[in-house]
């Protein structure tokens, strides 16, 4: 049985015969859900039946759809605390560009002794962020590619 942590949940890529079992239960699940705030799933090998929210169903439809594209995946709950290594990586930028993130006020950050530690609904308020600002940069690109004729 697992546990909740605070720890991001990371699956290994998955094998073939694996894929092709998630492609289908995905299918099937997908085909379930969206007739109400719940569902019923009834495990097979129990007696009794699992009341699950719609939303958990969606993520298990997604984690299985990333599963049949042979991905791995990771679950990360929001009040997980990551280290600078670790936002690094799910930015995939260098932790040296994560430290000076932290040390400019972009992306806000606690200590836990002398570690720096993001919490992962900040980085992705920061990431919600940067997509927006990349947007309207694109957007105003787009609008003088156009008044210079070059659209």
């Amino acid at each position: 049985m697992s546990t909740l942590t605070n720890e991001p949940l990371i699956t290994p890529p998955a094998t073939p015969e694996e894929s092709e079992l998630a492609r289908e239960s995905s299918r099937l699940l997908a085909a379930c859900i969206g007739r109400g705030k719940t569902a019923r799933l009834r495990v097979i090998d129990s007696d009794g039946e699992i009341e699950v929210p719609v939303q958990a169903l969606r993520m298990l439809v997604d984690i299985l759809n990333n599963m049949a594209a042979g991905n791995a995946v990771s679950l990360v709950p929001i009040h997980a605390e990551l280290t600078t290594q670790q936002t690094a990586d799910f930015l995939n930028v260098s932790r040296p560009h994560v430290v000076g993130l932290l040390e400019r006020g972009e992306l806000p950050h606690h200590k836990v002794g002398t570690h720096r530690r993001v919490y992962f609904r900040d980085l992705m308020t920061y990431m919600s962020a940067q997509l927006a600002n990349s947007k309207a940069r694109l957007t105003e690109l787009a609008q003088q590619a156009q008044e210079q004729g070059f659209y």
